[in-house]
């Protein structure tokens, strides 16, 4: 009998060489769960951010689980608003880090979940001893490098302050409604002279509250030149976004985006796994007798796939002899409305996986055209 336990104790030797950590991270606090696979969970509550607190609550859970100082230690924590800063540190003090996707996280559908920072670093816990032998339980994230990661920001900005900037134009234009006056543009090289000659219709606190959303609106405005000058003086010190824009359909800004957000840091092994990071990876529904398409999964970067969706029906309008084009036509051209919005999705799926193979291998798409060259 007191053999078989030991067996039994024995039995998982890979869990037990180290100590899994989970954080569940908040704003003000951060909860940290430790085990090893073969006692009760460990719990501690220290203030965000504290670092030395974090290698403190490890040598105590080591401590706790009778493992030595050089035990190995694996961690994960859900992306979110702290973003990578978390992950690097971890790994330069020599701790396997990963970052999972929360949406890929398993939860009980059978009745209304209970849901606390304790129950979900416990569920973390769980699932990483799971992902340590060897389950496929979550989608892990990849890293960017800080390089890449910074990369990012100027494009990204420059989306937030476009939607700033429409949203005071439709503010004023909906002030101006109140007192029937609609202008032809809001902010732009006819707005200064359409305002000081009916400016004297608007009441003045109305006026002043325009005029207030005037000035922020020139701002937002100033700032996204800005951005779009820096952007411009970098254009030719990136290959991959001269490269891109070569072909027809595909904007100097639609290849900025393509390269910082998808081919400038990312490497794909195929092109399922390309779409899967995409959220076009197809959702097939097969149970029994019932068989059906439940769409894609739009779990990848959303900023990508809105992009490619675009630049699909730029495709169909510039490139009209392309063997993509030619698909679409014969497929979905002459369907319903609907047949064709789930058409060009097909089609965006196509297309990023034409445009990873010309980044990766030069390949231009069959029956693409490249922009002429100027002298």
């Amino acid at each position: 009998m007191k053999s078989t336990q030991a067996v039994l104790q024995g039995k998982d030797t890979a869990i037990e060489a180290a100590l899994y950590m989970s954080f569940e991270l908040g704003d003000k606090a951060w909860k940290l769960t430790f085990g090893d696979g073969r006692r009760k969970p460990a719990r501690f509550t220290i203030a965000a951010g504290d670092q030395a607190a974090v290698l403190e609550c490890i040598a105590r859970a080591k401590a706790r689980c009778s493992l030595g100082s050089s035990a190995s230690v694996q961690s994960c924590y859900e992306a979110g608003r702290d973003g990578w800063w978390l992950h690097r540190w971890l790994k330069q003090q020599g701790i396997d880090n990963i970052v999972v996707d929360s949406s890929s996280i398993e939860v009980n559908r059978h009745a209304r979940r209970a849901k606390s920072d304790r129950l979900d670093g416990d569920k973390l816990l769980q699932m990483l001893l799971r992902h340590g032998r060897g389950e496929r339980v979550w989608s892990v994230v990849h890293a960017p490098s800080p390089q890449a990661e910074d990369e990012r920001r100027a494009h990204r900005e420059l989306h937030r302050l476009t939607n700033e900037s429409t949203a005071h134009c439709n503010r004023i234009r909906s002030l101006l409604v109140l007192h029937n006056l609609r202008p032809a543009q809001v902010g732009g090289r006819t707005w200064a002279a359409w305002w000081v000659a009916h400016q004297a219709q608007v009441p003045p606190l109305l006026r002043a509250e325009i005029e207030r959303e005037c000035e922020r609106l020139a701002l937002v405005r100033q700032q996204m030149r800005a951005i779009e000058l820096q952007r411009h003086s970098e254009l030719t010190q990136q290959p991959l976004v001269t490269q891109l824009s070569q072909l027809r359909a595909i904007g100097t800004c639609s290849a900025w985006v393509l390269a910082k957000e998808l081919f400038g840091w990312r490497h794909f092994d195929n092109r399922r796994e390309l779409a899967a990071s995409l959220g076009l990876a197809p959702t097939p529904y097969a149970s029994g007798d019932s068989v059906r398409e439940q769409g894609i999964s739009k779990a990848g970067n959303k900023r990508v796939r809105w992009l490619l969706v675009e630049l699909s029906w730029r495709w169909l309008r510039w490139q009209p002899d392309s063997e993509l084009t030619r698909w679409f036509n014969r497929r979905f051209a002459a369907g319903s409305k609907r047949m064709r919005r789930v058409g060009i999705v097909a089609l965006a799926r196509r297309l990023a996986i034409a445009l990873w193979r010309y980044v990766q291998h030069g390949e231009i798409p069959a029956g693409a055209t490249l922009k002429p060259m100027h002298t």
